[in-house]
């Protein structure tokens, strides 16, 4: 009897030791990657394009979901450019770091009160989206024909939306300092919104001129000024035509034609240096093809390592015409 209780108790003690060990290992954490990261590989947002053409798009808020307006004919079956609104959505999973992109068109009330202000009889391109420091308006920037067959800057102003209030929507105005007698169109600012960047004709071919902002006046009062001539930006232009910048914090993409790209439009990017825009480099083959590649806009989320691009193309193997395209960048 004595022989059976000793190997019980050594069996307990095994147990118990067992248990205890079992007990102080670490859990398995699920969880591989803090942050994702936006592919290289370029996406069609088959969601929001159409057999017409779709381009020329604006961010509205960075978090997983991604409101955007952009510029399309389809409501003229390929003729008028108006603007539309969708929404594009990402995720990555923490596991395995895949990553999904979704898109389609909404109805959001307040963007379709805007964008139906911001709309005119001609067509309307290059809208931009931007939150003044100066004066804490929100602002939706566009191109639009001013009555010709010209383009024109014009600007509407709001308060920031918060929860369900519907803000007022004022505008659109004329943006009386950079609008000259030729075309200009496709506004953006640098990261301190001091100077205003967009592209004009006025000199002959496309360039990307630059103005800047005197300190202490508000956004609208200075665009509001009476004409002034704005000069070159420098370092990207060239002697053929270069349109559509757009500025994210030290980084400039824009789109040009001149010679050494895939062909057509190229998008390109620049990065701000020592006080100046460094020479453009072209995106390669993999962004470019031998159609055109028009308005890019990179975009930001803290939660990813990198930046994503949004660029429209007429390239092959699309749904038609311009379709808006998707795909991660890294910055030098």
């Amino acid at each position: 009897m004595k022989k059976y209780s000793i190997v019980i108790s050594a069996l307990l003690i095994l147990l118990l030791v067992f248990i205890n060990i079992s007990g102080c290992k670490k859990p398995v954490n699920p969880i591989k990657y803090t942050q994702g990261t936006f592919p290289d590989s370029v996406y069609n947002l088959k969601g929001l394009n159409t057999q017409y053409d779709d381009y020329n798009s604006a961010l509205f808020v960075l978090d997983g979901t991604l409101p955007i307006v952009f510029s399309s004919n389809r409501g003229s079956s390929g003729g008028q450019f108006d603007l539309v609104q969708g929404s594009i959505s990402y995720s990555f999973d923490q596991k395995t770091g895949a990553f999904t992109l979704a898109s389609n068109m909404t109805n959001d009330l307040f963007t379709t009160s805007l964008i139906s202000s911001a709309n005119t009889s001609g067509n309307d391109y290059g809208p931009l989206s931007l939150f003044s420091t100066s004066d804490g308006n929100d602002y939706l920037m566009l191109a639009s024909q001013n009555g010709g067959q010209l383009l024109d800057l014009y600007y509407l102003k709001y308060q920031p939306q918060f929860n369900n209030n519907m803000p007022v929507v004022h505008g659109p105005y004329p943006v009386k300092l950079l609008n000259s007698s030729k075309n200009d169109a496709y506004i953006t600012f640098n990261s301190n919104q001091d100077s205003a960047y967009f592209t004009s004709d006025i000199n002959g071919n496309y360039d990307i001129l630059v103005h800047s902002r005197p300190a202490g006046i508000m956004l609208d009062a200075w665009l509001n000024q009476n004409y002034s001539s704005s000069t070159p930006a420098d370092s990207v232009n060239s002697s053929y035509d270069d349109k559509c910048p757009f500025i994210l914090n030290n980084v400039m993409v824009f789109t040009s034609n001149r010679p050494g790209g895939m062909g057509g439009f190229d998008l390109y990017y620049s990065i701000f240096k020592n006080g100046k825009w460094n020479a453009p480099v072209n995106m390669g083959p993999k962004i470019n093809s031998s159609l055109d590649e028009y308005r890019p806009v990179l975009g930001y989320d803290p939660q990813y390592k990198n930046l994503f691009l949004i660029f429209s193309s007429n390239k092959s193997g699309g749904i038609g015409g311009f379709d808006l395209y998707f795909t991660g960048f890294n910055v030098p």
